[in-house]
C-alpha cells in the first residue's frame, strides 16, 4: 500500500474545520465562477422573502456536511439577488458537482447529472420549501450519507490537534509490547474501530494507563482497518499498515470530500443494467434490471498507465481472441525477446507488428468484452490468474482484466439469449470469433478511493494521484487544479 502524501495538511486543517462553525471566512472568486459555469444561472430576476433568505443561509451553513466550504458560496451579508445567486451556485454544486471533471481530466466521458437549478429554485420558492429542496439535490443513497457522516467526524477531529506520524521502522506482532501502541489505539478510536471508553485494549486497563500490549482485541480492530484499506487482514502492524494509520484526519476528510464530489457528478438514475468498475479499488459490480447480481475483482492500469474515467458499452464478446500488440508495447517489451520466447508465447510478426495468436498463453485469455470507446479500452480474460489474489491489482497497460472472465461472459451470454452462439464460438475451430450482443451493456470506469461497500466505508490509496487535483478545485488543498492529461504514449501502449 502506498502512503499518500497530501500537500499542506496544516492548511487543510484550517479549510476543513473552520466552516463547520462559521461561514464568514474569505473564499476564492475563481471557484465561485466555476460553480456558476456548472449550471447556475443569473439570480438577478429571482426575488426572495425573508423566510426564503433564512432557509438559504441555513442550508449553505450545512455545506460542510457535503465536504464543501460554506464560504465558497457566502461571504457574509448577502441578500436579495446576491443571495439568490449564492443559492443557485450552491444548488448546482449539490446537484451537478462543484467542479467540472472535464476541466480536471483530459479524458472523462462519464455522463454527468444535469439539473436545471434555476427552474428548481423558482419552484421551491413558490412552494416555500427552498431548504428542503436544496437538501434533496445530493445523492439520496446510503453510500453518500455514510461518506458525509464520516467526513463530519474526521473534520471535527482536525480542529482537535494534528495527529503525529507513527514510526514504522519495526513491525509489531500480536502479543508484543511496544511504546507505539497507545498512539495506534488513539487512531483506531478516532476512526471508530475501537470504543473510546477506556477499555479499548480489551484487557480491562483504563486508557489513562496507556497500555502498550498488542492484545487480541486490538488485533481484531487492526484486521478490520486493514480490510477497509484493501490490505491483507493479517493483523501484523507492518510498515504499510502503520503508514496507513498515520494518515491524519485532515487527509482522510479530504479523501471523503473528494468521494462525495465524484458521486455528485454522476446521474442519480444510472442504467438499470450496467457494469461499474472502480479502478481505484480494482473490482467490478454488475447490475441487472437495477439488481446487484455480481461482484468480482479486476486488474487495471498501473500508476503510470492509468485506466481512464469513461463510459462505453460492451457490444460484443470475442471468443478465443488474438491480440494485435500496440506498437509501443511491442517495441518496449517484445523487440528484445528471443525467437524461442516469442514462439512459445504465440507471437508472430504481421506487417511489422506483433500479433499474439489465440491460446492458453494469450494475454487476453479466452474471451474479450469488446467496447465502443475512443481510448481502445476493453475488458478481457487473462492467463495470469494469480494476480487476482494481490491486494494491489494495478498491473495492466490500461485495459481491465476480469476475474473468472469465462464465467462472467457465459452469464452475460445466457442473460442476453446468445449462449448457444457463444458456446459454439468457443467450441469451434476458428479463433477471434465475434458474438454480438442483442443490446449494448454500458460500462462505467469510475475512480473512487473512498466508497461504501454496503456495510462499511472502504479506503484505497490514490494510485493515480487524481484525488488531490479535485481537492484543489474544492479548495481543500493548496494551489490551483491542473487538467490531468493521459500519458503521451497511451495511444500506443493501451493494452492488457
Amino acid at each position: 500500500m502506498k502512503k499518500q502524501l497530501w500537500i499542506g495538511s496544516a492548511l487543510a486543517l484550517a479549510l476543513v474545520s473552520v466552516p463547520l462553525v462559521s461561514c464568514s471566512s474569505g473564499g476564492n472568486q475563481s471557484s465561485q465562477t466555476d460553480a456558476n459555469a456548472s449550471g447556475a444561472a443569473d439570480g438577478q430576476a429571482i426575488s426572495l422573502k425573508s423566510s426564503d433568505e433564512k432557509q438559504i443561509r441555513d442550508a449553505i451553513a450545512q455545506a460542510p456536511q457535503h465536504g464543501l466550504r460554506s464560504d465558497l458560496f457566502l461571504k457574509g451579508g448577502e441578500s436579495g439577488p446576491a443571495l439568490a445567486q449564492a443559492a443557485l451556485n450552491y444548488a448546482s454544486a449539490l446537484a451537478n458537482g462543484y467542479t467540472d471533471p472535464k476541466k480536471l481530466f483530459e479524458v472523462y466521458t462519464i455522463p454527468r447529472n444535469n439539473v436545471d437549478v434555476r427552474a428548481g429554485l423558482q419552484q421551491a420558492l413558490q412552494q416555500g420549501n427552498v431548504g428542503e429542496w436544496l437538501n434533496s439535490l445530493v445523492p439520496q443513497t446510503d453510500e453518500y450519507k455514510a461518506l458525509s457522516q464520516a467526513f463530519v467526524r474526521y473534520a471535527k477531529q482536525v480542529g482537535q490537534g494534528a495527529q503525529q506520524p507513527i514510526a514504522s521502522d519495526k513491525p509489531i506482532k500480536p502479543g508484543a509490547k511496544d511504546s507505539r501502541i497507545p498512539a495506534i489505539v488513539a487512531v483506531l478510536q478516532a476512526g471508530g474501530y475501537l470504543p473510546d471508553n477506556g477499555q479499548a485494549q480489551g484487557g480491562g486497563q483504563p486508557q489513562a494507563a496507556a497500555p502498550t500490549t498488542y492484545t487480541p482485541a486490538l488485533v481484531a480492530a487492526v484486521k478490520q482497518f486493514q480490510s477497509d484499506s484493501g490490505a491483507k487482514p493479517d493483523g501484523v502492524l507492518g510498515p504499510e499498515t502503520i503508514g496507513a494509520l498515520s494518515t491524519g484526519p485532515a487527509e482522510r476528510a479530504r479523501q471523503l470530500a473528494v468521494a462525495m464530489e465524484r458521486l455528485r457528478w454522476l446521474p442519480r438514475n444510472p442504467a438499470g443494467t450496467r457494469i461499474d468498475v472502480n479502478t481505484a479499488a480494482s473490482f467490478l459490480d454488475y447490475w441487472r434490471d437495477s439488481q446487484h447480481v455480481d461482484h468480482r475483482k479486476v486488474i487495471n492500469g498501473e500508476s503510470d498507465k492509468p485506466t481512464p474515467q469513461l463510459e462505453a458499452p460492451i457490444f460484443q464478446l470475442v471468443a478465443k481472441p488474438t491480440w494485435t500488440v500496440p506498437k509501443g508495447i511491442g517495441e518496449k517489451e517484445l523487440a528484445d525477446k528471443s525467437q524461442p520466447y516469442l514462439q512459445d508465447n504465440g507471437f508472430v510478426l504481421k506487417d511489422g507488428q506483433y500479433v499474439q495468436q489465440s491460446g492458453p498463453k494469450n494475454s487476453l485469455g479466452l474471451v474479450k468484452f469488446d467496447m465502443k470507446d475512443d481510448e481502445a479500452i476493453y475488458l478481457h480474460d487473462t492467463p495470469a490468474k494469480s494476480a487476482f489474489a494481490l491486494s494491489d491489482r494495478h498491473r495492466s497497460h490500461g485495459c481491465v482484466r476480469v476475474e473468472n472472465a469465462m464465467q462472467f461472459a457465459t452469464a452475460l451470454a445466457q442473460q442476453e439469449g446468445i449462449l448457444d452462439k457463444f458456446q459454439k464460438a468457443m467450441q469451434g475451430s476458428d479463433d477471434n470469433v465475434f458474438v454480438k450482443l442483442p443490446k449494448d451493456i454500458p460500462v462505467r470506469l469510475l475512480y473512487h478511493t473512498a466508497f461504501w461497500d454496503g456495510s462499511r466505508i472502504q479506503y484505497r490509496p490514490d494510485v493515480y494521484g487524481w484525488d488531490e487535483n479535485i481537492a484543489k478545485a474544492l479548495e481543500l488543498a493548496p494551489g490551483p487544479p491542473q487538467k490531468i492529461q493521459q500519458p503521451e504514449s497511451s495511444d500506443n501502449d493501451v493494452g492488457p
